[in-house]
């Protein structure tokens, strides 16, 4: 072998690692964006303690902004149909009155921090009210799938019976 036909093949070996080390590096710098905008959902069951509301709420406490593609709500063990008017009103048509009600249908979009009621009542009584935490912490089940700006993650938070 001679120097010219060492140089060419250390050139070569030389052009391949760049262009490994920078396939790398893009598929890196990829994953980054993507997680650095990823949303991240929580549904918590609050009881007023600093106010006299008590809620259900979906917060978004990801980096970015989440956009739901399906919701799930299971009262009583029986799946009745997606987080909509419809649903809700077939969860509370028996109750002595309706909650405040926030719906999320398909694309809606969650913001970055955003806090939202699903269901709140506003003047909470333990007494007067009991009959909405059991629907809240108990009765229904709510799951949302959501994923971020990307799109395809398929994520999912579900409320979580006591």
């Amino acid at each position: 072998m001679d120097a010219n036909t060492g140089i060419a093949v250390c050139a070569t070996v030389i052009a391949v690692g760049s262009l490994w080390i920078s396939l790398v590096q893009t598929k890196s710098a990829r994953e980054h964006n993507r997680q650095s905008v990823r949303p991240l959902l929580q549904i918590r069951m609050v009881k007023g303690y600093n106010d006299d509301i008590a809620r259900l709420e979906v917060i978004n406490a990801g980096l970015g902004p989440a956009i739901v593609t399906k919701t799930v709500v299971t009262f009583d063990g029986e799946v009745v149909g997606q987080w909509d008017l419809q649903t809700y009103r077939r969860v509370t048509e028996s109750f002595p009155f309706q909650p405040k009600v926030l719906t999320l249908v398909e694309g809606a979009a969650l913001l970055v921090g955003q806090k939202s009621y699903l269901l709140h009542v506003d003047g909470f009584s333990e007494d007067e009210h009991r009959w909405f935490w059991e629907l809240i912490s108990r009765r229904m089940l709510i799951e949302v799938r959501y994923e971020s700006l990307y799109g395809g993650e398929n994520f999912a938070v579900r409320s979580s019976p006591l």
